[in-house]
């Protein structure tokens, strides 16, 4: 009999705080840096929470387009992924409470595997029903743009 796999996991991260700007963030048996700028306070030496949240989708884009590309047949290789954000700032420099904080994201995946423009396209649709870091941000009200393309097209 096969085991099922959980439906709902607990996910946690803990973290040592040295700064006002730096956290040491544990997940598993692996540590990131998250800090700010040194114009802001920080030491440069991690990203910051936003530019994490950006990166995390972009991982995720990436993780769940492959799952998706195989799981449709469809050979997408290598993926270069880069992302463009619309970020309004009021609310992180206590101006003014913002219900949208990023307001757009630009996503540019571009595929150096045998895939038509048209399974391309399919791959993104499935990729836009899955990947959590994307259904996390478009719930929140972002405005996402993705443009899937084939290396050879660029």
């Amino acid at each position: 009999m096969a085991m099922r796999a959980k439906t709902s996991v607990t996910l946690s991260a803990k973290a040592s705080c040295p700064t006002h700007a730096r956290a040491e963030v544990s997940v598993r048996d692996l540590m990131q840096v998250i800090d700010e700028p040194e114009a802001r306070g920080g030491t440069n030496q991690g990203f910051t929470p936003t530019d994490t949240a950006l990166s995390a989708l972009i991982g995720c884009t990436n993780i769940i387009g492959h799952k998706c590309a195989q799981k449709l047949g469809i050979d997408i290789g290598h993926l270069s992924i880069s992302a463009e954000c619309t970020f309004n700032r009021l609310g992180v420099t206590l101006a003014e409470e913002i219900d949208v904080p990023f307001e757009a994201i630009t996503l540019s995946v571009v595929a150096d595997g045998s895939a038509s423009t048209d399974e391309l396209a399919r791959v993104a649709a499935e990729v836009a029903k899955y990947c959590p870091l994307s259904k996390l941000f478009r719930e929140a009200g972002t405005d996402i743009q993705e443009d899937w393309r084939k290396a050879s097209d660029t």
